[in-house]
């Protein structure tokens, strides 16, 4: 029996509040403050999971931090926090850890954490990338767009996961739109792909605004703790991918903007039988990718570092795709907001731009 662990943690403060729900009555500084104290512990069993010819069982392992701590407080504090996380996955007997949202955010992505256990670490971003990527395809298709032809933008470009997602964009797509805070490191990134793919036509900016403006997609992945994808971004017609968690697309987005659909990336079904003993806001049988991809590696004996530092490597992704193929993991079912994205949602969404078209045609005319 193969063995694993995932590093959970709590996103908001309101994740704290359901289970701390005294707290709920203190500032919520000072409830962050206090759950800096607490030690990480496991918070579920993880049962049933069989792949081809293997099977495996794992735990999660709750560190009580929230995104906004994980972001504020001292990288030396935290990372010494996932450390700790990570030696509970080594009695358990794990032979590696996964790390969820934030614990693969902070400092050097992992690398860090690998070099002080005595067992192999992954953030999941690799397969986080590849099915990120598919979702926004299949969006498009539901809207009868072809990726090939739409402009897409990559918001958190310079990211060790939006870098991976502009490459993948290039093989696919003409013209592409590269967006992040530093200039000299879009630029940079921009040379690389230009070196590679000489026929494309790439932009880069820092402004969000300006560089959603004209996108028919939109693969956003920033590690903001706020919302930074405003409803008054977004292009009639666009497909937005949600990679990052905290979200980066604000919810006010698919109440004023009915006529863009917004999907979450990274949602994953994993094979049938699997028990997560515990609810982490998906239907039974789902699972973000980058849990996915600790599985995916357990069940193939793959115990290795395989998705640290801020690089991901473009062959990974295409491996992890088959790797998961080939033990039943699948992209589930595109969703948005905890919402499953069915047909009538889609006709909905397409009356929406037929919509919006027409009085924009009744303006301009």
């Amino acid at each position: 029996m193969e063995k694993f662990s995932f590093i959970i943690h709590p996103i908001e403060i309101d994740d704290i509040y359901r289970k701390y729900k005294a707290l709920k009555y203190l500032p919520q500084s000072i409830t962050e403050r206090i759950m800096t104290f607490v030690p990480p512990s496991i918070v579920s069993e993880i049962t049933g999971l069989k792949g081809k010819n293997s099977r495996a069982e794992g735990y999660f392992i709750g560190l009580p931090l929230t995104s906004r701590i994980m972001m504020e407080y001292s990288r030396e504090l935290v990372t010494k926090k996932i450390i700790k996380a990570g030696r509970i996955a080594e009695k358990m007997g794990a032979k590696i850890v996964g790390l969820g949202a934030f614990t693969s955010v902070v400092g050097d992505a992992g690398i860090t954490i690998a070099k002080n256990l005595n067992i192999a670490v992954t953030t999941g971003n690799t397969y986080t990338v590849a099915a990120a990527f598919d979702a926004t395809v299949k969006a498009c298709n539901l809207l009868d767009k072809r990726f090939s032809d739409c402009q897409v933008a990559i918001v958190g470009a310079t990211g060790s996961i939006g870098k991976v997602c502009a490459k993948l964009s290039c093989r696919e797509a003409h013209n592409i739109i590269l967006i992040g805070r530093r200039d000299d490191k879009l630029l940079e990134l921009k040379e690389e792909l230009l070196g590679i793919h000489t026929d494309k036509k790439i932009k880069v900016t820092t402004s969000i605004s300006e560089g959603l403006k004209e996108a028919d997609v939109v693969i956003t992945v920033t590690s903001s703790i706020d919302d930074v994808i405003k409803p008054h971004y977004i292009k009639t017609g666009a497909v937005v991918c949600d990679v990052a968690r905290p979200r980066d697309v604000s919810k006010s987005l698919i109440e004023k903007r009915q006529d863009v659909l917004v999907i979450e990336g990274g949602v994953i079904e994993v094979p049938s039988g699997t028990n997560f003993g515990f609810n982490f806001g998906f239907p039974k049988g789902l699972s973000y990718a980058c849990m996915a991809e600790t599985m995916i590696l357990a069940l193939e004996k793959r115990y290795e570092n395989y998705s640290i530092g801020r690089d991901i490597d473009i062959q990974k992704v295409d491996e992890i795709r088959k790797l998961a193929e080939k033990h039943g993991f699948r992209l589930a079912g595109l969703r948005s907001f905890e919402r499953v994205i069915d047909d009538t949602y889609i006709d909905h969404v397409k009356r929406a731009i037929e919509k919006r078209e027409s009085i924009k045609e009744i303006t301009l005319s």
